[in-house]
């Protein structure tokens, strides 16, 4: 995989060079401009390195098979070309899972870790499998603009911009969809390099964790939360208030607010 012209990952540097990094990983069909309100937020703070998972956003052109090995290797390979060596890690969904994996292999590289609706490695979430295997069905049988289609209009994820459209921004989120290459669902049939089970390495992952859901995420995304912070020895939780799947692009004001207080007490108790 060739990073050699930056493509995958841009760095924004505003604050002091001495000052801690932000990894911000988004999931499927988004790229970096997920973080937009993020990166307001908190570059005067933080230096940030955006990072787009292969498949997305200015990493389109990069080959699959695009599985959470592969995505967690990306996100591992992209750190240590900008030479970051050390950052706090935030990702959603699929992006969330991918850093939780690099972690339980490197954990030194992370300072702490904020995860907004993550997937348990290696394990399926029926209904998201589901629509997914239809996703990547319509885009190879019907093409990519039915298959984003079907993504948004049907994947509750998205429900709460739907149905709140001015608040939460749906059709900024809907063009960043459309921007989406959707290279990985026709992909789909690629063998992706296996998952080892990472149960014993969460339970002695120390990083500080936070794991965040919208009030109105899926059941199945709280339960995956539950079951993370049964294993995981330092975490924290919290579930953002009329939020639904994204709730860090839905109500920046308020994630925002609970990142950097967590960031916070890290840094406070270090």
């Amino acid at each position: 995989m060739d990073l050699s012209d930056n493509t995958s990952y841009t760095l924004i540097q505003s604050a002091d060079e001495e000052s801690p990094w932000i990894a911000m990983i988004h999931g499927v069909s988004q790229n970096q401009g997920l973080f937009d309100r993020q990166i307001a937020f908190f570059q005067d703070s933080y230096n940030i390195i955006l990072i787009d998972l292969p498949g997305h956003g200015a990493a389109s052109e990069i080959p699959g098979p695009y599985g959470m090995t592969e995505f967690a290797e990306h996100i591992e390979q992209c750190l240590r070309h900008a030479n970051v060596l050390n950052c706090n890690f935030w990702g959603t969904h699929l992006g969330a899972s991918a850093g939780l994996i690099l972690a339980c292999k490197k954990p030194n590289i992370f300072q702490s870790l904020i995860l907004e609706g993550p997937v348990y490695p290696g394990r399926v979430i029926p209904a998201v499998a589901d629509l997914l295997a239809r996703v990547s069905s319509t885009a190879q049988t019907q093409g990519i603009e039915a298959a984003r289609h079907i993504w948004w209009n049907e994947g509750p994820w998205f429900d709460v911009m739907r149905q709140n459209p001015d608040v939460c921004r749906a059709q900024e989120q809907l063009e960043m969809i459309n921007e989406f290459s959707g290279q990985p669902w026709m992909d789909s049939g690629l063998v992706t390099r296996p998952l080892d089970p990472i149960d014993q390495q969460l339970k002695s992952l120390n990083v500080p964790t936070l794991i965040m859901n919208g009030e109105h995420d899926m059941a199945e995304f709280f339960a995956v939360a539950e079951a993370l912070a049964q294993q995981l020895p330092n975490v924290a939780r919290a579930i953002i208030a009329n939020g639904g799947g994204f709730p860090l692009w839905e109500y920046p004001d308020h994630v925002n607010e609970i990142v950097a207080n967590f960031l916070n007490t890290q840094a406070n108790s270090a």
